[in-house]
């Protein structure tokens, strides 16, 4: 079948395409092509987008409807010759041209054929790779820039139309960076600074978090989990509230993790990394079809790792499985289904406290904790979902998820407060959780979302319809801080117990706590006249807390239910295609609060947010860069004063300047970049009296940033060579939110050389990274009652990659 519209150019199909086992189209140039005209073409199926380019331009096309099928486009707004706005449209969607011997542009659908010599293909001119959000992506793709997300407005739409900060890192740079954990990754994120012990738990804008999601799901609420980027395609930061789209979150921003979708042109990966401090972890990536017709096709991914750390005792051994399933049900239909499997075992971790007001200057390698100190975390997820195109314009979708986790720990670990100034003496309280291995946390996700585009007048929307339900079910069994199980130790001479004191049936703490919430939501993107784009939205949340709290901190339980309605409204001005000027105003509904001394459970947190900035796209749309201004509120923030005591203070502000970039300069040279500058960052209001009113927040520096670019020889020699080089700054930050006590700032810088050579059908690359090029001191990690870990010392990590 094929679609013919009358115009001033002719596509047609081109047999000769068949080399690639593609269709092809031609364009026939006239004088019409050199002239500019205003466009706006919203996101859509690439044939719905085609055709509106040929109602606008008069533009003749005819070619085979299957070369569309399945293909979407991320529309067109601005000034735009003929040919530039074909380019512009075709961009991303796997499509490619180049010029015919006659003089015509042979438009081709590149089939990705990754054991394909790309020698053979020098002649094709690639415009777009496949960058769509609900599609598998190019696993050769070495882009540093995005032009889509999804995380802001679960719609795949274009940053430069996106009335928020939103900074997406790709799976180039986690290569590049060899990023194995999240703090790694998101220290290319302005205002985003490492949590409490480095286990995942991050502040954006000042507000700590530890909530994260995969794929649009909540993967934990209660305990602290560290997530495993082996089956991670790319991360992307939504900054600021999110909770319309996805109930209960932190409203310093929101941190999702794509994983990586089974494709229907088979690739496999083996990788082995060995680093310092016998540093050892082989990953694994296998995807393809299964059946012909490609109907079925399924993806494999595991990472397993072992190591020491730089400090005594302390090591690890992680596994983690991923198989995923697609099924084209029908042309219409499709369903995917994941499993994750994760086992983490940490030993021997011991922190710093406070000496003074300062960290305690001991040596890096020194662990006040005990040999057995351990923490272990077994994490399983099922998800499933399914899609259904009623046509090109309205989509349903359905997502499940189930996870659970188990978390034991025990171990002895120096006080929140500072050691004596006289004796180097500090107190070492004992803690253990999952006293008789039966604590659990079972997370349950559903969401149903409708999605539909159409026009009233002059307006083109982008409808969104949703509703989710969350529940967390957990069991926590809890023992020590008691003066029977906590000991002494001092600085400059550390003792070491043999093993865990006896736990009294007295002094366990049982839990059980039921955490349900659902919510409503609406959003509709509306494109205007004049490259004018609004967002409109509301959500209805009802969340409820339930449970029961027996033993030596228990007690009766307050049951709590809550409602909320929570607005989010934006604008975006694009007046040049590489210029946008947004403003947004956005409510938040909380995560669940914690609980004061284990019974009354703490206020909801709100918050609102301001946020205005400038977004610019150069050099072809492979470079972006986001200048933001937040100003944001925070009521009935908590405070941890110890392990076992928070607090929810009136409310709290951070306000200031990130800037972002990311993308390809010249060819071969990358970057990617952030700086955040937070002047106020405070309590504002202190309900409960605990002396914060008017000091600066936990955790949140003045200035932060960091850069990083490679470049790669794109011709000679030694073509496939890169280097790259990069840094990381970290201005002062207190230690609690009293201003009692600080950790000094730092910088680190790092490098990076690798080397790929194509060997027959397959790719080796070898690479080694050098982080902390310098070996600083610094403290890397702080908890808002006290104790911080230093950073890692000069750290070395090879890897040797097979592609094919």
């Amino acid at each position: 079948m094929t679609t013919t519209i009358q115009g001033k150019w002719q596509l047609t199909r081109h047999a000769s395409a068949l080399i690639l086992g593609t269709a092809l189209m031609t364009v026939a140039a006239t004088e019409a092509a050199e002239t500019s005209q205003p466009y706006s073409i919203p996101p859509g199926s690439l044939a719905g987008s085609l055709n509106r380019l040929a109602e606008t331009s008069g533009l003749q096309l005819i070619y085979d409807s299957a070369i569309a099928e399945g293909l979407s486009s991320k529309g067109l707004s601005g000034s735009y010759t003929p040919e530039a706005a074909l380019r512009q449209l075709l961009r991303n969607t796997g499509l490619t041209y180049r010029l015919s011997e006659n003089g015509n542009v042979v438009i081709e659908r590149q089939q990705l054929n990754y054991r394909q010599d790309p020698a053979a293909l020098q002649a094709v001119k690639v415009v777009g790779k496949i960058h769509s959000s609900f599609d598998g992506e190019d696993p050769y793709n070495t882009d540093y820039m995005r032009p889509n997300a999804i995380t802001a407005t679960k719609t795949d739409t274009p940053l430069m139309q996106t009335p928020m900060s939103v900074k997406v890192v790709p799976q180039q740079v986690l290569k590049d960076q060899q990023v194995i954990t999240v703090d790694q990754a998101l220290r290319n994120v302005s205002g985003a600074v490492s949590g409490a012990g480095g286990t995942g738990t991050f502040f954006l804008r000042g507000f700590g978090n530890y909530n994260v999601y995969r794929d649009g799901f909540l993967n934990q609420s209660q305990w602290a989990h560290t997530e495993d980027l082996a089956n991670v395609e790319r991360v992307e930061v939504l900054k600021g509230p999110g909770s319309i789209l996805y109930g209960r979150t932190e409203p310093g921003g929101l941190v999702n993790f794509v994983t990586k979708k089974p494709l229907d042109t088979p690739y496999y990966s083996l990788s082995q990394q060995f680093g310092s401090f016998d540093l050892y972890r082989t990953n694994v990536d296998a995807t393809g079809p299964l059946t012909e017709n490609k109907d079925l096709a399924y993806r494999f991914n595991l990472g397993y790792q072992s190591n020491h750390t730089f400090q005594e005792f302390g090591g690890g051994e992680r596994l983690f499985v991923a198989p995923s399933l697609r099924w084209n049900i029908s042309d219409k239909t499709t369903s995917t289904l994941k499993v994750e499997y994760s086992d983490i075992i940490e030993n021997g971790r011991g922190t710093v406290p406070l000496l003074g007001n300062r960290p305690a200057n001991i040596p890096r390698e020194l662990n006040l904790g005990d040999p057995w100190n351990v923490q272990k975390d077994e994490y399983v997820m099922v998800s499933l979902n399914t899609e259904h195109a009623f046509n090109d314009a309205w989509k349903l979708r359905h997502r499940f998820n189930f996870s659970n986790h188990v978390l034991t720990m025990s171990g002895r670990f120096p006080a929140g407060g500072s050691a004596s100034l006289a004796t180097g003496n500090v107190f070492r309280p004992f803690f253990a959780q999952n006293i008789d291995g039966n604590d659990y946390q079972h997370n349950f996700f559903n969401a149903l979302e409708l999605t539909g585009k159409f026009d009233t007048g002059f307006a083109k929307h982008t409808l969104l319809l949703g509703g989710d339900y969350y529940r967390a079910d957990y069991r926590a069994t809890s023992a020590g801080f008691t003066l029977a199980t906590r000991d002494t130790t001092n600085l400059y001479n550390p003792i070491h117990q043999a093993g865990p004191p006896a736990i009294s049936p007295n002094d366990v703490t049982i839990s059980n706590f039921t955490l349900p919430w659902f919510g409503l939501y609406a959003q509709d993107q509306i494109e205007l006249p004049y490259h004018v784009h609004l967002l409109a939205g509301l959500r209805y949340d009802n969340a409820e807390t339930s449970g029961t709290s027996t033993g030596a901190n228990g007690g009766p339980v307050q049951d709590s239910s809550y409602d909320r309605v929570s607005p989010r409204g934006g604008v975006v001005w694009q007046p040049i295609p590489e210029l946008s000027l947004y403003g947004s105003y956005t409510e938040n509904f909380g995560a669940p609060n914690n609980f004061w001394a284990n019974t009354r459970p703490l206020p909801p947190q709100t918050a609102q947010q301001w946020e205005a900035g400038i977004k610019t796209e150069l050099f072809d749309g492979r470079f972006n860069a986001t200048l933001a201004y937040f100003d944001l509120k925070k009521q009935n923030l908590p405070i941890q004063v110890d392990p076992l005591t928070t607090k929810a203070i009136g409310e709290a502000e951070s306000r200031g300047i990130e800037f972002d970039v990311a993308g390809e300069i010249l060819p071969g040279w990358n970057i990617i970049g952030a700086y955040a500058y937070t002047p106020f960052a405070k309590t504002i209001k202190d309900s409960v009296g605990s002396g914060t009113e008017g000091k600066r927040l936990n955790n949140a520096p003045v200035k932060s940033g960091s850069l990083w670019t490679t470049y790669e020889l794109q011709t000679g020699d030694m073509q496939g060579l890169k280097v790259g080089a990069g840094m990381q700054a970290v201005g002062q930050r207190e230690i609690g939110y009293t201003e009692s006590a600080q950790a000094a700032g730092y910088v680190t810088a790092n490098l990076m050389v690798s080397k790929l050579w194509k060997i027959g059908t397959s790719r080796l690359t070898t690479q080694l990274n050098v982080d902390n090029l310098f070996d600083k001191t610094y403290a890397g990690s702080i908890y808002s009652y006290g104790p911080t870990l230093y950073g890692a010392p000069r750290t070395f990590m090879g890897s040797l990659k097979v592609e094919y």
